[in-house]
């Protein structure tokens, strides 16, 4: 026989494993007779085996309110599932209207027709390295910061919310031409504390979900949001400002909250793009040295200017301050210079060519707000007026500048 355990193999003989000392065999409260340990009934009487086990898992909390939520041998019953304190930005979405327009459909009509906003929803949290923890019929929560943690986690938040925004509103263009009728997304948001832990809900399921009051706050914030927008509380835009333009909207009661929360609206894109750019606005410290690479980029500025294209490269370890060295270059070598800036951002690991778009939005002048005609329009005015040759390119240029 095999012990069930260590996995020695003992002879039938032998009630203990002589490798760990386990039971070889379980005895039947009835009848007395010997079975194997993973038995569940007597092979002879075919009383249950388990039956005080059973009992005991039946008259649990954990089986009476959660039957789907195993708890590992490792934890009793009354021990609390593991968990890790995080703060993380909660982000909660809903299509506006939705029950209402399946009210009137076919369900296999309505779920063409919501199937594919939920799928731009959720493309727009991954984009940004968002975690989806649930997804409802017409709705989506997420998680920024965990389980994989990033510093700048509210941002990708705001940035996945008015991807999704912008994408819904393409989406619903799509539809009015086809005849039906259009969908909005609300979106709510918030950043606080939470405690995170994986639940096990099936043999190969496993949910990684928060539990805290930051979390519901963003729940309460997409209810209140107006069609539409995005709207986020106070914590989230005070990490955010600069980086985004806010509206305020005022405080408004909370159910569960005993002060009432100040709510924001998140209109578009803000000036800011880094850190050093929102310390400069706070105030920097006096610049002191880097005279010698100083004399290198102004260097390379005047041959550039006389006609030498120059690639300047600033390479050392993060914090010793590169950033700092060329916006103090900037701000005093630019005057009769045309200054474009592009941003290696994490979140845009997946795009090689990122920081390329980005420069071509800055060079032809492109906002968040601008329409698709708008966005044509300075695309031709900014190629033409450069070089009429260039004409051919505009096919090329129209699609990139379209992306965040």
């Amino acid at each position: 026989m095999r012990c069930t355990k260590c996995g020695t193999e003992s002879t039938t003989s032998r009630k203990f494993c002589a490798a760990c000392g386990s039971p070889l065999s379980r005895s039947c409260p009835k009848c007395g007779a010997e079975n194997a340990p993973s038995s569940a009934f007597c092979e002879d009487c075919g009383t249950a085996l388990a039956g005080r086990a059973a009992s005991a898992a039946a008259s649990s909390p954990q089986a009476s309110t959660a039957p789907n939520i195993r708890v590992t041998p490792e934890q009793s019953a009354g021990d609390p599932l593991d968990g890790e304190r995080k703060t993380v930005t909660a982000l909660f979405a809903d299509i506006k209207g939705s029950m209402e327009l399946m009210e009137d459909l076919d369900p296999e009509e309505a779920r063409a027709i919501i199937d594919p906003a939920l799928n731009l929803m959720i493309d727009a949290v991954h984009h940004y390295d968002g975690y989806v923890v649930q997804s409802t019929g017409d709705g989506i929560f997420a998680l920024f910061g965990a389980p994989v943690a990033h510093e700048d986690h509210p941002q990708r938040a705001l940035f996945a919310a008015l991807r999704m925004r912008d994408e819904m509103n393409r989406y619903s263009a799509k539809l009015r031409e086809a005849g039906n009728p259009p969908l909005e997304v609300r979106v709510g948001i918030n950043t606080g504390e939470t405690v995170v832990r994986s639940i096990k809900t099936g043999d190969a399921h496993t949910e990684y979900t928060p539990i805290g009051h930051s979390t519901s706050l963003a729940s309460r914030m997409q209810t209140m949001a107006p069609t539409g927008s995005i709207a986020v509380t106070e914590t989230t835009e005070k990490l955010c400002a600069g980086y985004f333009a806010f509206k305020a909207l005022g405080p408004a009661r909370v159910k569960g909250v005993s002060e009432p929360v100040q709510v924001f609206e998140v209109i578009g894109l803000g000036p800011l793009r880094t850190r050093l750019q929102r310390s400069a606005g706070r105030g920097l410290t006096k610049f002191v040295g880097r005279e010698r690479e100083m004399e290198a980029l102004k260097h390379a500025a005047d041959q550039a200017k006389g006609g030498h294209g120059q690639i300047a490269a600033a390479m050392a370890e993060p914090g010793v301050g590169k950033s700092r060295l060329f916006f103090e270059f900037k701000v005093t070598s630019q005057s009769g210079w045309m200054v474009l800036e592009a941003l290696s951002v994490s979140y845009g690991k997946a795009s090689a060519y990122l920081p390329v778009i980005d420069l071509l939005r800055n060079y032809f002048d492109i906002s968040a707000t601008d329409d698709e005609r708008k966005r044509r329009e300075k695309v031709t005015g900014r190629v033409v007026a450069l070089n009429g040759s260039l004409e051919d390119t505009l096919p090329y240029l129209f699609q990139p500048v379209r992306h965040r």
